[in-house]
């Protein structure tokens, strides 16, 4: 059986621009997806790798373990960047 996580609307935005992976700073990235090219490159391609994933273990679609492997550390990659320019970025706005 798969689960399910419900949603409310109002948060509908936030999970769906992936912005729960680093909560504490929502208004940052916010910011930033507004402001900086390259951290909205890295994001969106964090995200579209995440989902990626989730289909690949949830079965909607087929990839050897491997490559699914090899996906979760680009995701792990891109992770660290992204979390590289959130605290450059405050550290700089301090």
């Amino acid at each position: 059986m798969q689960k399910v996580t419900v949603v409310s609307p109002d948060k509908l935005n936030y999970y769906f621009l992936g912005e729960d992976m680093f909560p504490e700073y929502r208004d940052l990235i916010s910011a930033l997806k507004h402001s900086d090219l390259h951290f909205t490159h890295l994001f969106d391609k964090h995200n579209e790798i995440d989902q990626r994933i989730k289909n690949f273990e949830a079965n909607i679609e087929y990839a050897a373990h491997e490559e699914i492997e090899s996906l979760k550390k680009e995701k792990l990659h891109l992770k660290d960047e992204i979390y590289k320019i959130l605290i450059a970025t405050k550290n700089l706005n301090c």
